[in-house]
């Protein structure tokens, strides 16, 4: 069977490529070329960035010289123009709204599992492979997702999106592998240039760029008040309404405040419209607090349930799985938690799970507490 992988020059897709040639798969690797730098002028003009040459063709060198070490072709693909359309334009509009958008899910959406699967069937291959984190299994005559062998890495909140068909057309051969393992094979199979490379973090255009100076490339910084969210007192200024996030601490700007405890103040609530920040002081404020919200642009694998349904949810990335009572309304999804829960952010994605089976997911939109009539 001939298989393209997605060799992005990290230890995980190295080690992948290593298992399936070892099952006997026809292995080609593929690096995915998404983003270019100084064609959208994000490192332009930026003091901070002194690099003779770019992340992303470092990682190619890599790619390179694994894709020679294991004895397999590499091609390189470009998806510049369909990451911009499909990921970068909704990450933009997102921010926008006020909103934290994942960029991630929907680059493994319409980029990972769509132009690059598109791309190998035209080229002839059978199957795609990627190095995440996740395995897969039959469910009533469904694949699905399942959570892997290394809980802490985990990644099947990034492939919420998949459909059952993107799903069917992919092997995780990571499934069994824990990181630690991954990079111990790859130091005995002499891969150096990958064993112990720190993995990516962070929105993957970004990188390890200042997130604040990169977005003052789309966004103009327009400064507004930083208000007490319990007394309508005004703090101090932000930079811009845009840059903050529900839950941020730092990078505030308002220090100790006279006549209040010394508790840690944090980001509440944003109205972009009066481009207004409003902060709380303390550590388990109601005002991060939600029981309940609406979920939109929902992926849902197989039947919906015609009635309640209870399930775990992850509100982010390496969070533990929170009880949740699950039902639709039309096309959208109402979760009711079992316990309140801090930080549901509007913009980020809502993952379902029935016990280890991932059943897909969807955008936050938005989120209420304590009985309030609908979501806020």
């Amino acid at each position: 069977m001939k298989v393209l992988l997605g060799l992005s020059g990290g230890v995980d897709s190295a080690i992948s490529a290593y298992l399936l040639k070892r099952q006997g798969y026809e292995v080609t690797g593929a690096f995915m070329r998404n983003w270019d730098s100084m064609l959208n002028n994000d490192y332009l003009g930026n003091p901070n960035v002194n690099d003779d040459q770019c992340p992303q063709e470092r990682d190619y060198d890599d790619a390179k010289a694994v894709a020679a070490k294991l004895g397999i072709p590499l091609l390189r693909v470009d998806f510049v123009k369909e990451y911009w359309d499909e990921v970068f334009s909704y990450f933009l509009r997102e921010y926008r709204m006020g909103r934290t958008p994942n960029p991630d899910v929907y680059c493994n959406k319409f980029i990972k599992f769509d132009s690059f699967l598109r791309f190998a069937k035209e080229k002839g291959f059978d199957k795609i492979a990627m190095g995440h984190y996740a395995k897969k299994a039959v469910y009533e005559g469904l694949e699905y997702l399942y959570k892997p062998t290394d809980r802490n890495k985990d990644q099947t909140y990034f492939l919420c999106q998949l459909s059952e068909g993107q799903i069917s057309s992919c092997l995780f051969p990571m499934e069994g592998i824990t990181k630690p393992e991954a990079r111990r094979i790859a130091s005995e199979l002499g891969l150096s240039e990958v064993a112990a490379k720190h993995g990516s973090t962070g929105i993957c255009f970004i990188g390890e760029r200042h997130f604040k100076e990169f977005l003052r490339n789309y966004f103009p910084a327009t400064k507004g008040d930083v208000v007490d969210v319990g007394t309508g007192k005004v703090l101090g200024q932000h930079i811009g309404v845009l840059y903050y996030t529900l839950g941020q601490r730092h990078g505030l700007g308002i220090g100790g405040v006279k006549d209040e405890a010394c508790n840690p103040w944090f980001v509440c609530a944003k109205d972009v419209r009066k481009n207004i920040v409003y902060v709380s002081n303390g550590d388990e404020d109601e005002h991060l607090l939600s029981d309940r919200c609406l979920v939109g642009d929902v992926n849902w694998i197989g039947p919906k349930p015609t009635g309640p349904l209870r399930v775990g949810v992850k509100f982010r990335y390496r969070q533990s799985d929170n009880p949740c009572l699950l039902r639709f309304e039309g096309e959208n999804v109402v979760l009711d938690y079992e316990k309140p829960v801090k930080a549901v952010t509007p913009g980020q994605f809502a993952v379902f799970y029935d016990g280890d089976r991932m059943l897909g997911g969807g955008v936050i939109d938005r989120t209420s507490y304590k009985g309030e009539s609908g979501v806020r």
